[in-house]
């Protein structure tokens, strides 16, 4: 292949690198996209979308078997579960996205390139696929590269010891399952096992799972771990794995698999990062309100960048990048964006924690007192808002429930177009839903809460 040269190359096909080419492509700016991988990155073939599959079928399975437990009148004899057929789904799922994502960047008029790259200088990058090498010069780099499972020394990958992206592919349903690290990712894989009749045991360090989190949001979902007979060991470390048993500090745990989750890093190794001596943020590209990094004419979107790892935060940045270098004034705002733990239940997050802010206050509404909670039998949780005392203000929300990511869009919106509690709390809201308990915090703030 010969040399190319466009005014923009972007370097990852992750959900902010192609999301920043078909923007860039809607604007006339003549754009390259090269990855190695298939197009969606890790979040559309080995991270979000497989996961959330996988979450869902656990979840049918689960309440078809238990069923017959409930107070519905509901029969079910023996039910079963062919894994590899589930796992054949996904993979279908997986594939008509990337198919979709090739085709829009296509429609934008993007170039999408396969192979790996690497930087020769600040505006040229050289890339190998096979045995072809080759340079592509652009007037404007953008690293999206994402990020990868963090490996710990004691206990490589390999065998037994399984990244997220091994777990989302087992065709054969493990009798038991180590999950070291209670954050988000492991309560998430853990759960879909734990439902699948995976005997799973979570061994976290810190004092409890889902450490950044305050203890009202996760203990919900501590509840419904117990209720699935799911272990969990806090305060506990792993030390690693030999003869069927994870070994930690306070003993030894008997596990046919073990899944590592204890975060992720920036994916920055031998792309040539290190030779153009790019300002860093710890291990993560330091960036300024256009994402631009110390070096003019380069700039890094997504997981690169540092918390949060979120694949619709790279969608924006990405979309912004595009804009920016298209001469449009814009810059990276933060303020508003919505954190998912697709959990049991689920946790959400958006904008100021409690306490976070001087002057702020929160009120909460529970699910106990919801007419739909009730309906569905997940009555577990609650809506939280933090309002500004001076002027009502909604500074933050934080939910947690079953389904309530859906709400997440909300709350984010409440938070950007600047919602006081007043605006919230004479909004009508459908009758019976969960999303009455936003209005209804809102209300209890106000002191004339209706259901409570």
């Amino acid at each position: 292949m010969t040399d190319i040269k466009c005014k923009l190359l972007i370097i990852g096909a992750g959900p902010g690198g192609y999301v920043c080419a078909i923007r860039a492509g809607q604007l006339g700016i003549d754009t390259v996209v090269i990855d190695e991988g298939k197009p969606g990155g890790t979040c559309l073939n080995v991270g979000c979308i497989p996961s959330k599959a996988l979450i869902h079928a656990a979840d049918e399975f689960h309440k078809i078997k238990h069923a017959s437990d409930g107070p519905l009148g509901i029969s079910v004899d023996a039910p079963s579960i062919d894994l590899a057929k589930t796992i054949a789904w996904k993979d279908g799922l997986v594939q008509r996205l990337n198919t979709g994502v090739a085709g829009l960047m296509k429609k934008a008029k993007a170039r999408f390139v396969s192979g790996r790259a690497r930087f020769l200088d600040g505006k040229t990058v050289q890339v190998k696929n096979d045995d072809d090498t080759y340079s592509i010069r652009a007037e404007h780099i953008v690293v999206a590269t994402g990020s990868a499972p963090v490996e710990l020394p004691f206990l490589p990958f390999g065998g037994p010891v399984l990244s997220s992206t091994e777990a989302l592919n087992l065709t054969d349903i493990p009798k038991s399952i180590a999950v070291v690290g209670g954050g988000y990712i492991g309560l998430e894989l853990g759960t879909v096992f734990a439902k699948l009749g995976t005997k799973v045991t979570i061994v976290e360090a810190e004092d409890r799972i889902l450490p950044l989190y305050d203890k009202a949001l996760t203990g919900p979902v501590a509840k419904r771990l117990d209720d699935l007979d799911v272990t969990v060991m806090a305060g506990v470390r792993a030390q690693g794995y030999e003869n069927g048993k994870l070994k930690t500090d306070q003993g030894d745990i008997a596990a046919e698999k073990v899944l590592v989750t204890v975060g992720r890093r920036p994916r920055t190794i031998g792309i040539g990062i290190d030779e153009l001596a790019l300002t860093l943020d710890g291990p993560f590209i330091k960036i300024d309100k256009t994402c631009q990094t110390s070096m003019r004419g380069i700039y890094a979107i997504g997981d690169v960048t540092g918390e949060p790892m979120l694949a619709h935060r790279a969608m924006a940045q990405g979309e912004m990048v595009a804009e920016h270098i298209a001469g449009l004034s814009v810059e990276w705002d933060k303020n508003a964006i919505p954190a998912v733990c697709f959990t049991d239940p689920e946790v959400v997050t958006c904008g100021a924690l409690p306490d976070e802010v001087e002057g702020s206050k929160t009120s909460e509404f529970p699910f106990q007192a919801n007419g739909r909670a009730m309906t569905t039998e997940r009555e577990d949780g609650f809506i939280r808002v933090v309002w500004r005392e001076s002027d009502h203000a909604v500074l933050g929300i934080q939910a947690v429930g079953a389904g309530i990511s859906e709400m997440s869009a909300a709350f984010s919106l409440a938070i950007e177009m600047g919602a006081r509690l007043e605006d919230i709390g004479s909004t009508i809201h459908a009758h019976p839903t969960q999303s009455e308990g936003l209005q209804e915090a809102c209300l209890r703030a106000l002191g004339h809460a209706l259901h409570i």
